[in-house]
């Protein structure tokens, strides 16, 4: 299996090639380019070998037992699949959000559980990158560089998703240490995770914005205790959980930036981690498309295969439509993130098209399928079950739709 080497991320990927100033050659040889480059194509073939050889064969089983995937995700960072976007200053390969994105539609493809798994070191790792100082960056992001660990975002809580003004968790300042105290609910990788961000609220009387502050919470401190894995619908090798904080000792050192600076950079972190869900939404919606071509093509009713009825060629003409515009929205997000453009609008309209999209063709793959797709023993009901969850994580297709419609105002 070929592997990705730290170094230096290419020029291409930020910059345009260069071009001649006079408008027809402008027009002629400066339009958009949606072929990869050679060192895309590397990572997507790195990627695609992992995810078809060991990701995929494996995902029945873990869908199963609900058993956390630690081997694959020793593969993963061995390969450097894992933590990609990590600089090279602190031992990561330095690649933007556009390389992300690509290995995570060939995750979503193998197993989008596993591809959680995974992925979710990002959210927790983003807003180190934007917040933290040289000495955290050193210690926090260095640390998943060296070793496969996990690490997971601590904002959502029992009683507050989407509606963050609502958090009730609380740290109060006590000398040159916070003591926090609460709650979070639905955690990514908490019960294997070394270390938590955790938004808290440090100022009851301000504005949202400015209330709370971020901070670095090692997992094996005294008083954070770990809630049991929930079984979900889907993605069940996903770990999921609550985890409560009853009187946890923070040292200032280890607050993310100013105080009450904490929701700008928990939110700003979803610009950077939005693309790549997408993209994993998008290789759900890849995989069903393409279970359900196999299928219509070698089950035959009436005498002919079902592909040759329009009602089910219709149906995958519609996956592929809805597939093929939300990678192209996935990888504009990527790209304006990666120039150094403020890419909020474009990553929610990759995100809720990639998670709508995936949870169609899904389900459609599930009706192609007709009995055979409601059981186990075929691939698509987990497909079906593992897709809604894009709805629903990184902010819901209802909160995408907010924003979506808030930006598209400030953008006339």
């Amino acid at each position: 299996m070929l592997r990705i080497v730290s170094k230096r991320r290419s020029n291409q990927l930020r910059n345009l090639r260069s071009c001649k100033t006079n408008t027809v050659a402008t027009s002629r040889f400066c339009g958009f380019n949606f072929n990869l480059s050679s060192e895309h194509e590397m990572i997507q073939s790195s990627a695609r070998s992992f995810a078809r050889e060991m990701v995929l064969p494996a995902a029945g089983e873990l869908d199963k037992t609900g058993e956390f995937p630690k081997e694959l995700i020793k593969e993963a960072h061995s390969l450097g699949l894992m933590n990609t976007h990590i600089p090279e200053e602190y031992g990561g390969v330095g690649f933007g959000i556009t390389e992300a994105t690509i290995i995570a539609e060939e995750l979503g493809y193998g197993c989008s559980g596993v591809g959680t798994a995974i992925s979710a070191n990002e959210l927790a790792q983003v807003p180190v990158i934007l917040g933290g100082n040289e000495a955290q960056k050193k210690e926090y992001l260095g640390r998943c560089a060296a070793e496969p660990i996990s690490v997971s975002y601590g904002v959502t809580e029992p009683g507050a998703g989407s509606d963050v003004a609502g958090l009730k968790t609380k740290a109060v300042k006590e000398g040159e240490n916070w003591i926090l105290n609460g709650q979070k609910m639905w955690i990514t990788n908490c019960g294997h995770a070394n270390w938590f961000f955790v938004l808290a609220k440090t100022d009851a009387e301000g504005p949202t914005g400015k209330s709370f502050t971020g901070f670095i919470v090692e997992a094996d401190w005294e008083g954070v205790k770990i809630g049991r894995k929930e079984w979900n619908m889907g993605q069940r090798c996903s770990d999921t959980r609550g985890v409560t904080f009853e009187n946890v000792v923070i040292p200032d050192k280890n607050r993310l930036g100013a105080e009450g600076y904490g929701f700008k950079i928990a939110m700003g972190a979803f610009d950077r981690t939005r693309p790549p869900v997408a993209a994993m939404a998008v290789g759900v919606g890849q995989r069903a498309h393409d279970e359900a071509l196999k299928y219509a093509l070698e089950r035959k009713t009436m005498g002919v295969p079902i592909f040759q009825h329009q009602s089910v060629s219709n149906m995958i003409a519609d996956m592929a439509i809805g597939i093929e515009s939300s990678r192209l929205l996935t990888r504009k997000a990527a790209t304006e993130v990666d120039s150094g453009n403020r890419n909020t609008y474009y990553a929610s309209l990759a995100k809720c098209l990639a998670a709508d999209t995936a949870n169609k063709a899904a389900a459609d793959a599930v009706q192609i399928f007709g009995g055979n797709g409601f059981n186990t023993e075929y691939p698509v009901e987990k497909l079906m079950r593992d897709a809604k969850i894009f709805q629903i994580y990184e902010g819901t297709s209802q909160i995408q739709r907010l924003i979506i419609a808030r930006e598209a105002v400030g953008r006339m």
